[in-house]
């Protein structure tokens, strides 16, 4: 009877055993399932340097969509569009969006074609920190701009750029010699604001169109850009007007501003209300104006910025704008892209770098012209305190390791 009982518990200990092992495995496999479907998952955001484009493919990424004031949470205006045959374009360089441009860690050889609206600082301000910064971040390229005419000689690009190297002349003549000098060359292509949908760029597939908006006085423009069958539309700042509804049709993509509610600018920008009036539906787009546009024009996507997209404030800005439009919308945020091909429109986050390095050019780099460096004065350089030592040692360490010989020029 003992060691029937023996058996019988020897075997339930077995039953168990057996049960936990079975249990332990499926777990393991449910594991490795939902492990599998974890990382296969659609994410729905963007990490830069990870996707390559479809020769097909167009992508648009938002890298300032705020107002002319700084804010963390939202640079001012700079759109960038990247193609599928590896060709790349910025649309207006507005005030703190170069950092948002920085996170995505392309080479900066790439970023060298720049189409400026209009020469408001919320379009162009940071011109200075992608233009000069650009070449030390790698870039051996000139730096291409194109922008409209102005109503007189001192409001045209040309003028603005002749002006901006003068601007930084400092820091240009203080980087000579040590820096490629081709990439300090900055080529303006300026236009007539009264032409319109003019070509203004043609190369390598891609047509850009320019044509006159409406925003303050004259001098500012919108832009189409086509290639492969698909059209992009950057409309700047600009009143609803006859040109944008001409031109910008049939388009895939069309970014329009518009603006806050007047109530908004009186109650939280403290605006005047005849200010808050004059500015946020004569000099710019309200929500409403904004939906009559689109509904005009039928783009397969609609794209709204130049406004602060709180949770507070974004909902009465899509109100607005259904009260006259309903087709497809996004309400921009800095650091937003589309991916856009013929079949579909992706909208997604994009997840920034935010301790990027600029990634080196492909291209190769020139050596230091000595002959043309521009050095202290001597009153200046016998200021210096004595460290030669300690840099003929790091000179040293180089050399060895990198197989040069340099010397230092302060000794």
């Amino acid at each position: 009877m003992k060691s029937r009982t023996l058996i019988f518990a020897a075997g339930i200990l077995i039953g168990i055993a057996f049960i936990v092992v079975l249990s332990f495995k499926n777990n393991q496999s449910d594991d490795k399932i939902k492990d599998v479907a974890l990382n296969a998952r659609d994410r729905g955001v963007y990490f830069p340097n990870s996707e390559d484009l479809a020769p097909d493919e167009m992508r648009i990424i938002s890298l300032g969509t705020g107002m002319p004031y700084g804010r963390r949470a939202a640079a001012a205006t700079s759109w960038l569009v990247e193609l599928g045959n590896g060709d790349k374009f910025l649309f207006d360089v507005g005030t703190g969006s170069v950092a948002n441009l920085g996170s995505l860690e392309i080479p900066y050889d790439f970023l060298n074609k720049v189409f400026i609206s209009h020469l408001h600082t919320d379009h162009m301000g940071d011109l200075p920190a992608l233009y000069v910064g650009g070449v030390v971040g790698g870039r051996t390229l000139p730096f291409h701009v194109w922008g409209p005419s102005g109503d007189q000689e001192n409001r045209g690009t040309k003028y603005s750029m002749d002006h901006l190297q003068e601007f930084v002349r400092w820091d240009l003549d203080g980087r000579t010699g040590r820096l490629p000098a081709q990439a300090f060359e900055l080529i303006t292509h300026e236009f007539d604001f009264m032409e319109e949908n003019h070509v203004v760029y043609e190369e390598n597939g891609v047509v850009v169109r320019a044509w006159p908006a409406i925003h303050i006085m004259d001098g500012p423009v919108s832009y189409s850009l086509e290639w492969n069958g698909l059209k992009f539309v950057f409309g700047g700042d600009t009143y609803p007007n006859k040109w944008m509804d001409m031109y910008a049709r049939d388009a895939d993509i069309v970014i329009h501003e518009c603006m806050m509610s007047a109530e908004t600018a009186i109650e939280d920008m403290g605006f005047p209300p005849a200010r808050a009036l004059e500015v946020m539906t004569q000099i710019h787009t309200s929500p409403e104006a904004f939906g009559k546009v689109m509904s005009s024009l039928k783009p397969r996507h609609a794209i709204a910025y130049h406004f602060f997209r709180d949770f507070n404030i974004a909902p009465g800005i899509n109100d607005g704008i259904r009260q006259t439009y309903d087709g497809p919308l996004s309400l921009a945020g800095d650091l937003m892209v589309w991916n856009v091909t013929k079949e579909n429109i992706r909208v997604r986050n994009v997840a920034p770098i935010e301790e990027a390095w600029p990634s080196p050019t492909p291209f190769p780099i020139p050596p230091m012209d000595n002959s043309g460096m521009i050095t202290e004065s001597e009153e200046i350089k016998s200021g210096t305190f004595d460290v030669v030592q300690e840099n003929q040692m790091i000179y040293d360490r180089v050399n060895k390791k990198y197989g040069t010989n340099f010397e230092p020029r302060i000794k």
